[in-house]
């Protein structure tokens, strides 16, 4: 968070008294005032008191109600904040339902009188919990953040009533706020400047420190040669692993660095840490088209803890901020959103760009009709994906684990198959969802049963509405396989999240890639095919089908997020897209 924006939301956290869900930002190239006020919500609203915002907003003579259109829309007008604006030269609350308004505003006629008129000053309104506080001057996000009681609100609640199109759901791609990518800068402004490029470079080493698998390396490489050709000086930055007792040769970045000199063609060095003198000296040192690979990140606690210090330690010397670490830009770490904060520019690498491109467009805008397939184990980790596709798609398919816990609540024998009876509940809600909103939800109409999990059990196919007692359902039967590709025969979009059973083992993998082998039949009739999901991935990468899909996301925790509506917290802190009049 910018500013005293960060620190309210560090005091906030600190106290136990708020935890931060979907934090909804904006940027504007002027000085910005910081308004923390309460929302009063009406007796019958689905979200439990008491509900509060911190926002910035420019002192400029422009209309932001916008900036919270679940808020400020008519669905939920019952809500006590329904305007926000700014004034000419000064800023502006108004809230019906609050004890007051408050109001700054000055007769200076420019941004940068107008910054020092207020710099260091706060302003309170009596008997409402409304106050403002100016910004630093340089360049600065407007975030919009809504906090609730930790123990009365659920990381994944949603606004009431929510439609699926809610800005609140997806600002970070939603048509003007589409983040700035590099190639939206002209490629001579690299020349001769120095880009922090926050890349995924976490793969797998065996007991000898090898890379087993460098996919990860080769998605980060357009991105590194782009900004090499044009001049920059590439400083990049990675974790690997999950150190958790400082520096450990085993989470070292340097079998990473030898790969990336063999794939660019070119030198690159690894620094000695990721701070620190030494760190600047190298990054000084850089010459044209050079790149510096950083140690670990995560070889400092203070990473993960998005710490300030070490945002502003590792923003030295930097001109532009490049994220392009989708598998991380769930997280709110320093590499990933913390370092913006004390970087001018900050742009999407191109494999964040291509990301962002497939699964907020697959989501938002698809083509018609619009297929969804999700699977995995269990239902309670796919529950926001599935309501939020919903709004989306005119079919859904189920596959899975979770297929168990939907019968069980149609009243079928499901055997010894995972259950989540806690969740049976849902399982209908689920159901009465889909056809409210006149969704297809398309379950299995047969399974191949086991008589244990193992890869040598003894297995037999089943209808869905009689697993025997002692069996369990490990994949989706060869006649659920033809009901699935028969759903998806007229499809022109696809996204796939989920395997259909444990393709781990070879008798149980015949759903899942029946599933990969036919979105790969409709890519090459012109239809578009998402992979998101690590399971899923892996799983067409078994198949070998990989390069037959539209797109194959490389996030798995991120990927999920997305697709449940989150905002990223990498994501919300990059530059979105300047639209000129």
């Amino acid at each position: 968070m910018c500013g005293p924006g960060r620190h309210a939301h560090q005091r906030a956290n600190r106290s136990g008294d708020a935890s931060i869900i979907q934090p909804h930002h904006y940027r504007t190239s002027s000085p910005a005032l910081l308004i923390k006020f309460h929302l009063v919500l009406p007796p019958a609203s689905k979200f439990p008191p008491p509900l509060s915002c911190i926002v910035c907003i420019p002192p400029l003579a422009t209309h932001y109600s916008s900036l919270l259109p679940a808020f400020a829309s008519p669905r939920n007008s019952g809500l006590a904040v329904s305007k926000m604006e700014t004034l000419a030269m000064g800023a502006s609350v108004s809230a019906s339902g609050l004890c007051a308004r408050a109001t700054a505003q000055t007769s200076q006629t420019s941004r940068a009188a107008l910054a020092s008129a207020f710099s260091g000053k706060s302003l309170r309104a009596l008997k409402s919990n409304v106050s403002l506080t100016l910004a630093s001057q340089r360049p600065r996000q407007l975030r919009v953040v809504a906090e609730a009681q930790k123990e009365t609100l659920s990381k994944t609640a949603q606004l009431p009533e929510d439609d699926g199109t809610s800005d609140v759901q997806r600002p970070a791609t939603k048509g003007s706020d589409r983040k700035m990518s590099i190639k939206d800068i002209d490629s001579k402004e690299y020349k001769g400047k120095t880009v922090f490029v926050r890349a995924d470079l976490n793969v797998p080493l065996n007991d000898q420190l090898e890379i087993t698998d460098d996919t990860r390396i080769r998605a980060s490489l357009p991105t590194i040669q782009y900004l090499t050709k044009a001049g920059a000086k590439v400083v990049l930055a990675s974790h690997l692993g999950r150190p958790k007792k400082g520096p450990e040769e085993r989470f070292s970045l340097k079998p990473v660095a030898g790969r990336l000199t063999e794939l660019l063609g070119q030198t690159v060095e690894l620094a000695p840490d990721c701070i620190g003198d030494e760190v600047k000296s190298k990054i000084a040192g850089l010459k044209e088209g050079d790149v510096l690979l950083l140690e670990n990140v995560r070889f400092y606690k203070e990473e993960e803890k998005n710490d300030i210090e070490f945002s502003k330690k590792l923003s030295e010397n930097i001109d532009f901020f490049v994220l392009d670490a989708f598998g991380t830009a769930h997280r709110a770490h320093a590499s990933t959103a913390g370092i913006a904060d004390y970087v001018t520019s900050r742009l999407a690498g191109l494999l964040l760009e291509k990301e962002l491109e497939y699964l907020s467009g697959v989501v938002q805008k698809p083509t018609k009709p619009f297929v969804a397939i999700v699977g995995g184990s269990k239902i309670s980790s796919k529950i926001t994906v599935i309501e939020s596709l919903m709004n989306v798609c005119d079919k859904v398919i189920l596959g899975g684990g979770m297929i168990f816990t939907f019968f069980r609540a149609e009243g079928k024998s499901v055997g010894s198959s995972l259950v989540e009876e806690d969740k049976i509940e849902l399982a209908k809600n689920l159901a009465e969802l889909a056809k409210k909103k006149g969704v297809e939800l398309i379950l299995p109409v047969d399974v191949i049963a086991a008589d244990k999990f193992a890869p040598d059990a003894n297995v037999q196919t089943c209808s869905a509405s009689s697993i025997p007692d002692g069996w369990m359902g490990l994949d989706i039967g060869p006649d659920a396989i033809k009901q699935f590709q028969e759903a998806l025969s007229d499809a022109k979009t696809v996204l796939w999240n989920g395997p259909m059973g444990v393709f781990e083992f070879e008798q149980f993998a015949k759903g899942t890639f029946a599933v990969a082998e036919t979105m790969a039949e409709l890519t090459s009739k012109g239809a578009i095919t998402v992979v998101g999901g690590g399971d899923s991935v892996a799983a067409v990468e078994k198949a070998g089908l990989a390069d037959k899909m539209s797109h194959v996301s490389t996030g798995g925790g991120a990927s999920l997020e997305l697709l449940e509506g989150k905002v990223l917290p990498g994501v919300a802190a990059l530059d979105d897209v300047r639209i000129h009049a």
